[in-house]
């Protein structure tokens, strides 16, 4: 009979029962109930990772999984002093050793787990637990009455009648009412300690103020053998301007301003995405890219069970049209709390849509900042005429060049930081130019924005502030023109740069610069000369050196008319009222958007779009440090010219006479029945030109062919 194998497997367990049993008893008394637990649990989690092909969760958080064979250590501990860890827990925790020893033990493995596993923030709560006991044993400082005590005064005394704890007497100067701190008054790095304090005693007397400040500047560096000199100037250093910091914007508030644009395009069916965040000082850019519009078709399928289901399929998909984004303009402020925002639809060079969107604390741009650039550095190296314009909205330094604009127009609102561009801008030429390089006419008929600059030496004749002066500077202007175009021909050179080019720094002719801050005054005053003469200067003396920078608040079509505005194709846009006023000025809307306070709107001559920019501040003791560090500098004595003798108008003004007057009076003399209509059909002229000839005619008594005499 043979033996069934199932039988004798059982017989072979039951005979090596005894050693099974003994082996388990030696593995339980090794690991114990609680061990064999934990590592079932830990085999389970291995299996577990290995089942779904994480791996490399192995290597890339090795971290982790110590910090996780640490917790498993200390938990077998306290399983050891439950005496459910075997003999291995009772090893963690130094058995037979006393308690303390085991519980530093499991402690010592808990702060390895928590290191390991997340060492960020374990560093970060030591980080303030240390800074909270530092501030809880930090020395308190002595009050400031009882320093001065200790200092000036010898250890008090008991003295009679006094009361035990009493507190010692305040100084005078803490007895005083103390100033407001609207009151005080901002104390500049160049100012003297005793200075700042007669300014704080002293506020009514500002200019006063000013020029001693500027009195100290040219002490402290206007004697200085490090300074610059060019044919005997010596230019101003860069230590005269002031160093305006910088605020820095938070990179969450970006981002949180940049879902809230992909939400609310979303919730109006746009797709779009933020690509790029540039953050300016006024405003800040986001750079979004547009989607796809997707059309999808239904396709109805059955499946096994007989059941009907739908599926979509996507037939075609364009990108998102930029107009349905522009349109959305007052939505996305709605949605960002915003006054307004721009759209610039594309931004120029790049593939994205430009959303200006305003920040909540405007940052000032100084002078000096953007002097210290290397775009605005790169023009001062190639001419004396480089002007630093402001920061773009991604924060970029932007400089231009004034001798390739060749002329600027510039427009704003009242307050809108008009007047403070011009300042910069002939601050700016202030800074690396002499007088010898670079003269001025300033034309201020407001009588308060220019005349700071008077002392220059820089000035070709006091800033002239009426407007009938003002019309003869112009005729002097241009009869200065004509008179170079004359030493060109006879030199036999083209331009300013060939003439000066092999001469002498006596010899050289210098750059004339006419600045003008109110162009509607000299427009009301005399409508047709002005625009003459500023139309021929504007076509013309650009090659003679002589570059125009005209201002004006009103850019409506009878002051801004379309001679200048097509003889001036560099313009800067400031905050304005409407859009027939950006129009105006742009050839574009956009302008009746800007905040104000320096954000303008750039068109330079090789643009076929605005560009945005924060404009450069210069304060007033800047100004007057600059001005009076040139007028302290001794100079040759040189006569300023009389714009009084140009008393005779050029063109087109009382006393002048037409070109077509002579054939008018032919006219006058030949038919029986003339007119305005009649002058514009046969000498081919326009409506106000014939009018003005026929009112000549007229006053010289001609009527309907007949001359009368008048004694």
């Amino acid at each position: 009979m043979e033996a069934h194998p199932g039988g004798s497997n059982c017989g072979s367990i039951v005979l090596q029962w005894s050693n099974i049993v003994a082996a388990a008893q030696k593995v339980h008394g090794l690991l114990g109930w609680g061990g064999l637990a934990l590592i079932l649990i830990a085999v389970c989690t291995v299996i577990f990772q290995i089942g779904r092909r994480r791996l490399s969760s192995f290597i890339l958080r090795w971290n982790r999984w110590l910090g996780s064979v640490a917790f498993l250590l200390a938990i077998w501990g306290i399983l050891g002093f439950l005496k459910q860890g075997g003999d291995f827990g009772l090893g963690i925790i130094s058995y037979p050793a006393p308690d303390t020893v085991g519980i530093l033990s499991i402690l010592g493995l808990v702060i390895i787990g928590v290191v390991m596993v997340a060492p960020g923030a374990f560093f970060r709560l030591l980080g303030g637990f240390a800074s909270l006991l530092g501030g809880l044993f930090k020395r308190q400082p002595i009050p400031k009455y009882l320093q001065k005590q200790l200092q000036e005064t010898p250890p008090p005394t008991t003295r009679p009648g006094a009361a035990v704890g009493e507190k010692p007497a305040l100084p005078a100067e803490m007895e005083e009412p103390v100033v407001a701190p609207e009151r005080a008054i901002p104390k500049s790095p160049l100012v003297a300690p005793q200075r700042a304090v007669a300014a704080e005693a002293a506020p009514a007397q500002p200019r006063q103020e000013l020029r001693q400040v500027a009195q100290e500047v040219w002490k402290k560096y206007g004697q200085s053998s490090d300074l610059v000199v060019v044919d005997g100037w010596k230019l101003p250093p860069i230590e005269i301007l002031d160093v305006t910091p910088e605020i820095e914007f938070g990179e969450a508030d970006n981002l949180q301003r940049a879902e809230i644009i992909e939400q609310a395009l979303a919730s109006y069916g746009v797709e779009a995405k933020v690509a790029q965040i540039n953050a300016g000082p006024a405003v800040t850019q986001f750079g979004l890219e547009p989607g796809w519009d997707r059309k999808f078709k239904e396709i109805k399928e059955k499946d096994r069970d007989g059941s009907v289901r739908v599926r979509l399929e996507e037939v075609s998909k364009t990108r998102v049209k930029v107009e349905r984004i522009t349109s959305l303009a007052n939505d996305l402020a709605l949605a960002l709390a915003a006054p307004s925002i721009r759209i610039e639809a594309p931004v120029p060079g790049k593939s994205v849509v430009g959303i200006e969107v305003p920040n909540t604390n405007l940052s000032l741009v100084s002078l000096r900042g953007v002097i210290e650039t290397g775009s605005f550095q790169k023009i001062e190296a190639r001419s004396r005429l480089a002007l630093a314009l402001g920061k773009g909205a991604g924060g970029e330094s932007v400089a231009g060049d004034l001798s390739r604009m060749p002329h600027l127009l510039i427009a704003g609102a009242t307050g809108s930081g008009k007047t403070v561009c011009l300042n910069s801008s002939i601050c700016c030429l202030l800074m690396n130019a002499p007088p010898s390089e670079v003269q001025f006419i300033m034309i201020d008929p407001k009588r308060v924005e220019l005349t700071t600059f008077n002392s220059l030496p820089h000035l070709i004749a006091p800033v002239v502030v009426d407007t009938d002066k003002a019309i003869m500077a112009l005729r002097w202007l241009n009869k200065e023109m004509d008179n170079r175009y004359q030493r060109f021909a006879q030199a036999g050179v083209r331009n300013i740069d060939s003439y000066n080019k092999n001469r002498q720094p006596g010899e050289i002719m210098p750059y004339i610069v006419l600045v003008i801050d109110e162009l509607a005054d000299l427009m009301m005053t005399s409508f047709d000369e002005v625009e003459h003469m500023l139309c021929r200067l504007a076509q013309l003396a650009r090659a003679t050196g002589i570059h125009l920078i005209v201002a004006t608040q009103r850019p409506s079509v009878d002051v801004v008319t379309g001679l200048i505005k097509a003889n001036f194709p560099t313009r800067i846009s400031f905050a304005l009222a409407s859009q027939v006023d950006s129009r105006t000025i742009l050839d574009s809307t956009g302008a009746e958007k800007l905040l104000g306070r320096g954000d303008m709107l750039y068109m330079p001559t090789d643009a076929s779009k605005p560009k945005r920019l924060q404009g450069c501040f210069v304060s007033d003791a800047e100004t007057e440090r600059l001005v009076y560090f040139w007028g302290s500098q001794q100079r040759p004595e040189v006569t300023p010219v009389r714009f009084e003798d140009m008393s005779q108008p050029i063109w087109g003004g009382k006393g002048a006479e037409d070109s077509l007057l002579d054939a008018a009076r032919e006219l006058a003399q030949e038919y029986s029945r003339i007119s305005t209509s009649f002058l514009q059909r046969r000498l081919r002229i326009g409506y106000p030109r014939a009018a003005r000839i026929m009112e000549k005619l007229e006053e010289e008594g001609y009527k309907r062919g007949t001359r009368e005499t008048t004694e």
